[in-house]
């Protein structure tokens, strides 16, 4: 098959490079590195993360490095010397594919697979090849291959070496002088609406399903962060589920949930969701917004960051950025909280330099410092999500008649009882904290049973 075809996922990865393109002068709409406003990543940290997401797929990578130019070439994007000397690492090392962690246009995707005479990737062509592999559900899986259409719909340029052969006549789709890319960007565009559709479909079961979970009403809680900061492994820590925690980019594709109990009887909703990642295009964002909906909607989002990573602030900064795409208020304090995560990863001068940094926030409130592997700080998080969503406890002491007896195992599993007093009349005086939640519940099941009587 030529450079052009599908990449193979065999019992044998295939043999890749990965490059990262820098350049001395960018278009500003083209600097992928970072922005005035955002934290510019390191060459180290973007050829590690490219790496990451090669690895992701399965990829052998036996080559890699920084590519450093003036300025992107319209045709090949890197100059022609480090086209001739990236032929001899293919030559020599049997290279299959070649991935660029930088956009590249439909041309220049084409010229460097003419050049190289392998399959070449971008960084979205990547991601594509990962969420594609991620996919389970339904709704993953159509989200995938829309994403991958849009993406396919501009790059026609490349995927035919006979763009200027006309087919018309009878029995031809498109009549008389339809050229093959216009039938073929037509047949894209069908398939594409009948993505929609069908997405269209269960973004309304979606909707239903949050519909009847707020009759319920159960908070959600939804997490977010960028990929591979620890999501599932602190979702499988609060909610004590098994959802797949690997080391790998992009491990959780297809949102979760997952209800739980607070430490004073809250329950609530946990959603895991998908990672975010530094240059996520509009339109696999918007692709994927159906699966972000979980975010949109929460009552809290929790923002997971990888501490332990050199590149956190810009990776915050990404995250930010699409949380912001999706019209969330990334500076309500009250609303979206981050979680400081793998604090077990630092030495004692890293967790000296992380508490200094969380003092001199104005909200210290605003962040937890966790570890998901070890549990360090969740207990307090649990708590503070408790209290933030509407849960916080009041001191309340009730008299249970003798024959009312049935509602204290009740209490006992949605309070914390701080003090009991058996009486000799057979009834029993208990004080508690419980959430006003549990509260409001117990005076509604004792407004339809007698023997309950609460203190002023």
């Amino acid at each position: 098959m030529g450079p052009r075809g599908p990449i193979e996922h065999k019992t044998v990865p295939t043999r890749a490079a990965v490059y990262v393109p820098v350049f001395k002068q960018y278009p500003v709409q083209d600097d992928v590195a970072g922005t005035a406003e955002a934290p510019r990543r390191s060459h180290d940290a973007r050829l590690a993360e490219a790496m990451g997401l090669a690895a992701a797929i399965g990829l052998d990578i036996v080559a890699s490095g920084v590519v450093s130019g003036q300025r992107p070439r319209p045709a090949t994007l890197i100059g022609t010397g480090k086209v001739e000397e990236m032929k001899g690492v293919i030559a020599g090392e049997e290279i299959g594919l070649v991935v660029f962690d930088h956009p590249l246009t439909p041309v220049q995707q084409r010229n460097l697979e003419r050049e190289l005479n392998v399959k070449v990737l971008d960084r979205t062509g990547l991601i594509l090849e990962i969420f594609g592999e991620r996919a389970r559900t339904k709704e993953g899986r159509l989200q995938v291959e829309l994403a991958h259409l849009n993406y396919q719909r501009g790059r026609l340029v490349r995927s035919w070496t006979h763009l200027e052969r006309q087919r018309g006549g009878a029995g031809f789709l498109g009549g008389p002088g339809e050229t093959q890319i216009e039938s073929d960007r037509r047949q894209l565009q069908e398939k594409i609406k009948r993505l929609e559709k069908d997405l269209e479909q269960v973004r309304r079961t979606r909707q239903l399903h949050r519909a009847q979970r707020k009759k319920a009403p159960h908070p959600v809680v939804a997490l977010v962060g960028y990929t591979n900061a620890g999501k599932s492994t602190l979702f499988n820590r609060l909610t004590g589920a098994e959802v797949m925690a690997k080391d790998l980019l992009f491990a959780t594709l297809d949102p979760t949930l997952r209800r739980t109990t607070l430490p004073h009887g809250t329950e609530i909703l946990f959603s895991d969701t998908v990672g975010f990642v530094s240059d996520l295009p509009t339109h696999l964002v918007a692709a994927f917004r159906a699966t972000l909906e979980e975010v949109i909607e929460a009552d809290i989002v929790l923002h997971v960051r990888d501490v332990a990573d050199p590149d956190t602030l810009a990776q915050a900064e990404d995250v930010r950025k699409i949380l912001r795409d999706l019209d969330i208020d990334v500076d309500d304090s009250d609303h979206v909280v981050e979680i400081w995560n793998k604090v077990d990863l630092l030495d004692e001068a890293g967790l000296q330099h992380l508490a200094t940094m969380r003092e001199s926030l104005p909200d210290t409130d605003a962040v937890h410092v966790v570890s998901a592997v070890t549990g360090f700080g969740v207990d307090t998080l649990l708590v503070d999500i408790e209290r933030r969503i509407g849960g916080g406890t009041v001191t309340l002491t009730v008299d249970v008649a003798p024959d009312a007896m049935g509602f204290v195992p009740w209490i006992y599993e949605n309070a914390t009882v701080t003090a009991r007093d058996d009486r000799e009349d057979g009834a029993v005086s208990l004080t508690m904290d419980i959430t006003k939640q549990a509260r409001t519940e117990l005076r509604r099941m004792s407004e339809h049973a007698s023997g309950v009587s609460f203190q002023r």
